[in-house]
């Protein structure tokens, strides 16, 4: 996997314009994204994983 496979907490957060407390309540919460930690205590977001997760997040409009 390449390095760019990854989101980091920080990427995210920035992508979807929120602050640490709201992404991070999101994930203790279980709504936000599968996250993996890394040996030095990090979080990483794999791509994939990312992409399922905002897809998930699409809301219906009712259209008349």
């Amino acid at each position: 996997m390449r390095h760019d496979d990854f989101l980091t907490v920080a990427d995210a957060r920035r992508i979807l314009r929120v602050p640490r407390s709201t992404f991070y309540r999101w994930l203790a919460t279980g709504r936000g994204p599968e996250t993996y930690r890394i040996p030095n205590g990090e979080r990483r977001i794999k791509h994939e994983d990312w992409i399922k997760w905002l897809e998930s997040q699409k809301t219906e409009t009712g259209g008349g």
